[in-house]
């Protein structure tokens, strides 16, 4: 059995590597400039790094392609001609619909097509992390061999029949916790402070969890994220309520109108929180020991609007997050688990709501947050990529000294979480 992996960039590689010690020969490639240096690194572990893509699908029995979602076509229609007689394929992606689409086009008519996504990025290994597998054409023959290969990978495997569903689930998931989360980014570097040195944001808390998964998001590549969000025909819809919640709750807000603004809060908090609910409970104490200040600082309380939006769109859409676990990574179970602890902590509500209709001291901070929203949002509106890599790498700059260390602190905050 060999198992050839077309490209090997961060995930790809660790793919290689991970099959390699389970005990499968892997072959693999990625561009011509990055053979030598494949050769170097990945030989030693038994990895044979060939010539292209046509090489790799003319001997490989599993094969999947780890490229970008908005190349994928045009490297699968470069060599998915050469696909071995029945292998399976399958692709990394996290946004199914092109992928699928450059498989039925490209492919033999012979080929199966058993495809996958992790829910987890480079810094983990595959083992014990979340692993979906969708199965869109193969024998039951063919398809449970692709389970006893994804299988050796040790990753907890969830299948989903079909890859509309995967997208929905993806764009209800991830597509809001990324957005979320780089408009915190994009609002600090406008406003010109790092939040741990900002009273508002270094107490320790729910405000670490967003700090560190903010750094953690700029720490990848914003390819990633770029055609998760673009590529992925069922995410706009989401990024535009997100928006718009955002911008009604922001409304309210600077026209202390407390009632509607409570009522809204209240009605999203029962939708999505309800007593029935198994819930997430992150741990307080956890939560606080992962930080980027030494300083100690008084908790100052905080809006946390990013939150309220989050929520206020999860039951405007009808999506309750819960009933999406299937499809979660490490910041989406953090993002839902710090709504969670702010929804479901009565006193920190009530906080969180007086701070953001009645505290001046918060409100400019809450107004770059807005800015940031719609920044994002038209850009994923107007489907522009490029504008997309570009303002995620804008912001990706202003960080970039803490970057390392708040990728190091979040892994040891989620690993303990």
């Amino acid at each position: 059995m060999n198992i050839g992996i077309i490209g090997l960039g961060d995930m790809g590689k660790l793919y290689a590597i991970a099959f390699a010690k389970a005990g499968y020969h892997v072959i693999g490639c990625d561009l011509p400039s990055q053979k030598e240096i494949l050769e170097n690194e990945l030989a030693p572990l038994g990895i044979d790094v060939l010539e292209s893509g046509i090489d790799v699908s003319r001997k490989a029995d599993f094969i999947i392609y780890s490229v970008e979602a908005e190349k994928i076509a045009e490297v699968v229609a470069a060599c998915g001609h050469a696909t071995k007689y029945g292998a399976i394929v399958g692709g990394q992606t996290s946004v199914k619909h092109p992928e699928i689409a450059a498989f039925e086009k490209y492919l033999p008519a012979d080929s199966n097509i058993v495809t996958c996504h992790s829910l987890h990025g480079p810094g983990f290994a595959p083992g014990g992390q979340q692993l979906i597998v969708i199965r869109h054409r193969a024998t039951d023959e063919a398809y449970r061999s692709a389970l006893e290969i994804y299988a050796a990978l040790g990753s907890d495997i969830a299948e989903i029949p079909d890859y509309h569903q995967h997208d929905q689930i993806v764009a209800d998931t991830q597509a809001l916790t990324h957005m979320g989360f780089e408009s915190m980014g994009t609002a600090w570097k406008n406003s010109g402070f790092y939040p741990w040195d900002n009273a508002s944001y270094n107490s320790g808390g729910i405000d670490n969890v967003k700090i560190l998964t903010t750094l953690r998001i700029f720490s990848y590549k914003a390819h990633v994220y770029a055609g998760l969000a673009i590529l992925n025909p069922y995410a706009r819809k989401q990024v535009k309520r997100y928006a718009e919640s955002e911008s009604e709750l922001f409304k309210m807000m600077i026209q202390e109108d407390e009632m509607p603004f409570r009522e809204r809060i209240y009605k999203a908090r029962d939708f999505v929180f309800h007593e029935s609910r198994e819930l997430l409970m992150l741990d307080d104490s956890i939560m606080k020991t992962h930080k980027l200040s030494g300083d100690e600082n008084v908790r100052k309380p905080n809006s946390h609007l990013s939150l309220l939006a989050m929520v206020d769109a999860w039951y405007h859409l009808g999506v309750n997050p819960y009933d999406n676990l299937i499809c979660q990574t490490p910041p989406f179970r953090l993002r839902l688990g710090i709504a969670e602890y702010l929804f479901k902590n009565e006193e920190l509500l009530e906080e969180s709501i007086k701070t953001a209709l009645f505290d001046k001291t918060i409100r400019g901070d809450d107004l770059e947050f807005h800015s940031a929203v719609r920044e994002w949002a038209s850009i994923i509106g107007y489907g522009d990529l490029e504008g997309y890599k570009a303002h995620f790498e804008a912001t990706k700059a202003f960080f970039a000294h803490r970057l390392q260390d708040g990728l190091e602190q979040s892994a040891q905050l989620i690993s303990r979480l």
